[in-house]
């Protein structure tokens, strides 16, 4: 049985990164994952699970975070479909790329060490701080989402990317629906969909990943103490950051939380390559 002065604090870490990624999830329509990764990073070095002892802890971080976002997905795709917002036919005909996609990112993963993750993690975060910051609503590339090998090209690198990061549907499906002329309910709506589809494969193979040295009642990648306090904590903040959003205007808190970013992107790129 672990040690309760390990336990204890693992649980209040977790139950404030959970009430902070519901809370930004819903003000700001930004995936949990992208909050949750570094989160549980942080966390799990704080309690000792850093340093090179653990090579493997974005991994934990990753398939942790990926196991939360197949029930917030599901629920948030439930809750946008019975508003009529999710267009299945985008979310039908690019599902089994980014499916793809997703396993694909799973196998790399799975045989990467913590610095080199912490250094894609980074790379990628930054590309999404810099969008959040300073992407424009008209920026497009087409009038409709693209199908034939251009689709065949993109699906499955959303997954794939998706994956090497942690995070759902959101970061990447979102900006790139609305490059394509989707109306920005409809891209977050559908991009829900991407989410599950995106976690559903993936953890199912990091349960399979055994990993070494990890934190009490890990199984394969995933730390299910972390799993559950989060998944309970986002159902319960995140209907606070809906409210926030129709309180205040969200375009100057999204400039915030790309700065934000930005500065975990960076840290994360430091880290790697300096320790």
């Amino acid at each position: 049985m672990p040690d309760m002065s390990l336990l204890l604090p693992m649980l209040v870490l977790l139950l404030v990164i959970g009430a902070f990624a519901g809370v930004i999830s819903g003000l700001l329509g930004v995936g949990g994952g992208i909050i949750l990764v570094p989160a549980f990073f942080y966390a799990f070095g704080y309690l000792g699970y850093g340093g090179p002892g653990h090579p493997q802890l974005m991994q934990i971080s990753i398939a942790t975070s990926l196991a939360t976002i197949i029930f917030t997905s599901i629920r948030s795709v439930l809750a946008h479909h019975r508003k009529g917002a999710v267009d299945w036919h985008i979310l039908k005909t690019w599902a089994p790329g980014i499916a793809v996609g997703a396993v694909l990112g799973m196998l790399v993963v799975s045989h990467l060490r913590t610095h080199t993750l912490q250094a894609i993690f980074g790379e990628l975060a930054l590309v999404v701080a810099f969008y959040l910051g300073l992407g424009r609503s008209e920026w497009r590339l087409g009038q409709a989402m693209p199908g034939g090998w251009l689709r065949a090209l993109l699906s499955p690198l959303m997954g794939f990317l998706s994956v090497l990061m942690g995070i759902g549907g959101g970061s990447f499906g979102v900006p790139l629906m609305s490059l394509y002329n989707s109306p920005i309910h409809r891209a977050v709506a559908t991009a829900a969909g991407f989410g599950v589809t995106i976690a559903v494969p993936s953890v199912i193979g990091f349960l399979l990943t055994p990993v070494p040295s990890a934190p009490p009642f890990t199984v394969g990648a995933v730390n299910l103490p972390a799993f559950v306090v989060i998944i309970t904590m986002t159902m319960i903040t995140a209907p606070l950051g809906v409210k926030l959003a129709h309180a205040m205007d969200p375009k100057p808190l999204k400039r915030i939380f790309a700065l934000f970013l930005f500065v975990v992107a960076v840290n994360m790129i430091r880290k790697a390559f300096v320790g």
